[in-house]
Formats: structure tokens, sequence, C-alpha cells
């Protein structure tokens, strides 16, 4: 897979804290809420409603038409993907484990009491989604199409290998576990399924090195 890498003089660029990514026609932007630009947050909360809140109908405590919690911190960081248009395609958020985080604070049982990861070479994926609303390519999963999102959770790894993640830790469907397994990710179970809001999720962890 060949990722251009922007080297622009532009101070923001020079940030550790924030990477920028081309892939075909898709701009990949990766940052936390001080290093991305404000309309990019605004817009990203107002996706991730749409995806998560209007069409995958989770209860989320959230504000009308955008979806943020309280994992949307200042050390998050956030894997933003842009069509040709400045739209919002895809995204995806890497939370440090030694932290608070989804998988541990709200889905411990998913562990099968083992106990949550706590290290600099863990990192947690969420709110991962691969919709472009502009062309409305559902699958039958709702959450993303299929080559769109084996994309995006490739730039996921390459982002979390630069935060010195060795493993992913993630919360999901069974179908995005079968993606996974279909596209050779290695992917190991953490427990097994459980069911939340009528839906069986299971929890596991996903080699990055």
């Amino acid at each position: 897979m060949q990722i251009v890498v922007n080297h622009n003089a532009n101070k923001k660029e020079q940030d550790p804290r924030f990477m920028f990514f081309r892939r075909g026609g898709v701009r990949f932007i990766f940052g936390d809420r001080e290093t991305l630009k404000p309309a990019i947050v605004s817009n990203l909360g107002h996706y991730r409603y749409k995806v998560f809140v209007e069409r995958l109908k989770w209860h989320l405590p959230c504000e009308e038409g955008r979806e943020f919690d309280q994992f949307d911190r200042s050390d998050t960081m956030h894997l933003i993907a842009l069509g040709d248009r400045e739209e919002i395609v895809g995204c995806a958020r890497l939370l440090p484990t030694t932290r608070p985080y989804l998988l541990e604070s709200v889905f411990p049982a998913l562990l099968n009491g083992q106990p949550a990861p706590s290290s600099p070479q863990v990192w947690e994926l969420s709110r991962f989604a691969a919709v472009d609303f502009s062309q409305d390519r559902r699958s039958v999963m709702k959450q993303f199409s299929v080559r769109e999102a084996v994309e995006l959770m490739r730039i996921s790894m390459v982002c979390a290998k630069y935060c010195g993640a060795r493993k992913l830790v993630t919360v999901s469907p069974m179908g995005v576990e079968r993606l996974l397994a279909w596209a050779g990710f290695s992917w190991v179970r953490a427990g097994r399924p459980l069911e939340f809001g009528g839906e069986l999720v299971v929890a596991g962890y996903i080699d990055v090195a």
C-alpha cells in the first residue's frame, strides 16, 4: 500500500500530533482537537451523529445533530477521511488505554473477567465508520462499505503505530469481526460476544506491529 505523507511547511502540519495522507482520491487527516481545524471537528460531530444515531439507531447521550462523548478529550486522536469536496466519508477514533476508554468504562463485560488493558502500546479503536453520504452506498452493515472500510482500517493501523501502539483493542459488531478476518487482519477475541442494545458485539485485539 502506498501512502503519501504531506510535508507542507505549514506549522500545523509539522506538529507531531497532526498527519496528512492521500490515498487515491481520498485525503486522510489525523490529529487531536487542538491541531484539527474547528470546522473539521464540527463536521466530524455531525457526521458521527448521522452514522451512529440516525443510521445505526444507537442510543447515545449527545446533543441534537452532533455526536461526541466523554472520551473525546484533548488527548483523543481522530482519523478523518475527506472526499473530493472536503466532505467527511469516514472516521475513526484512537484512545490511549492508559486513560479511561470505551471498552474499560462501558463494556468491561466483554473482557470475560480479564483486566482491561492499560498500556502505552495498546490503543482503543472506536467510532469507526466509512459511509459516503453523497453517494449513499449502504452495505448490509450500514456502518461502512467494504473497500473503504478496509482502507480506513489500514490507515488507522498506520496512525496507531505512529502513536506507539503495537495492538488495537476494539468493541465491534459481529459483522466487523467477519470483515477483519476476510481482509486478513490479525484479530483475536478478548471474550465471548454479548448482546447490547439488541445487537451482538464482541471485543478483540488487532495486531499493529
